[in-house]
């Protein structure tokens, strides 16, 4: 299966300029279409969808300003990573060229391995961007996978922990979701401050999605993160909950039947899976076994985490989906 090569529209009026871009970034793997002034550029951005834009500030019939203008307020290419080119030095046009949206910009003439850095640098941030979840700021699924292949590869002992939180949906429906999403900032708040603390620049936090959280800490200090989290939550929750609410200890919600049921407060579980009793030989699997742990969790009716302690003897002679040996409870 081949691999997508990343697109870079050149948009230039000068055709030695055009003509040395596009050689150096053929060279370093990059397709690469050019435009000769900002109509063309335009056109050729929403026709094409580059990854990325080289735009020349002074062109025939648009400007670089404009274009660049006319690229962020367009839903279709608003996302798109945009680096302004020019002759001038002047402070004052790279202020303009930045206000008007633009990632980054380069003064004629340039070095072919700075422009090739430059490049790489604006695609490598948009993608990352691309992969952060909007109300958490953190990683989203694309990077959790690559995060933990990257780990089982590697072979180093980790932990895997995935966070989600109980009757979530019937405080969502009750509250609504503007007061949810302060419910999974909370959460993520919790999660961020257990991994920083226990595992530093070493841990991982990404957010999967709705109140589904993954973190990556040492097996030695998955235990105590996880407690961190929960004591975090515990404390923290009653909060955002009306005080009648919090003092009663639930909420009723009322089913599409029109009949009432009562939701405690929410709880938190959290699953760990950690390669330091058997090996783990993929993503997947690592998900698997931290999927099983938190329903096991979940089964305790409280905040609770539970952590797979089975060996590989134990994996071999039972499935993956029998009763864990050893398991602890919060």
């Amino acid at each position: 299966m081949s691999v997508k090569r990343e697109l870079v529209l050149v948009a230039d009026d000068d055709e030695d300029i055009v003509r040395f871009v596009e050689v150096n970034l053929r060279l370093e793997g990059f397709d690469v279409v050019t435009a000769n002034d900002g109509e063309q550029a335009l056109q050729g951005a929403y026709d094409l969808m580059p990854d990325l834009m080289l735009l020349d500030v002074m062109m025939p019939k648009v400007d670089g300003f404009e274009v660049c203008q006319r690229l962020r307020a367009d839903p279709r290419t608003k996302n798109m990573s945009v680096i302004m080119l020019t002759a001038k030095s002047l402070s004052a046009d790279k202020v303009v060229g930045l206000t008007a949206g633009a990632d980054d910009y380069m003064i004629k003439p340039f070095d072919p391995v700075e422009l090739v850095a430059r490049v790489k640098s604006a695609l490598r941030r948009s993608r990352e961007m691309r992969a952060i979840n909007p109300l958490t700021q953190l990683p989203g699924n694309v990077q959790i996978q690559e995060e933990v292949a990257e780990r089982v590869a590697n072979g180093a002992p980790f932990a895997l922990m995935y966070i989600d939180l109980n009757d979530f949906k019937a405080y969502n429906d009750f509250y609504g979701f503007a007061r949810g999403d302060e419910v999974i900032k909370l959460l993520a708040k919790c999660a961020g401050s257990a991994v920083q603390e226990m595992a530093g620049s070493e841990g991982f936090l990404g957010h999967i999605g709705g109140d589904d959280f993954v973190a990556i800490v040492d097996p030695e200090k998955a235990e105590s993160a996880a407690q961190q989290v929960i004591d975090c939550w515990d404390r923290s929750i009653p909060a955002l909950y009306d005080d009648a609410d919090a003092k009663r200890g639930y909420i009723e919600v009322t089913d599409r039947r029109k009949e009432m049921h009562r939701f405690p407060v929410t709880s938190v579980s959290v699953g760990i899976a950690t390669n330091s009793q058997r090996p783990i030989r993929s993503h997947w699997e690592a998900s698997e076994i931290a999927t099983e742990m938190k329903t096991f969790a979940k089964s305790q009716g409280k905040s609770a985490y539970a952590i797979d302690r089975r060996t590989e003897s134990y994996h071999q002679s039972r499935s993956i989906s029998g009763t864990p040996t050893s398991e602890r409870e919060a």
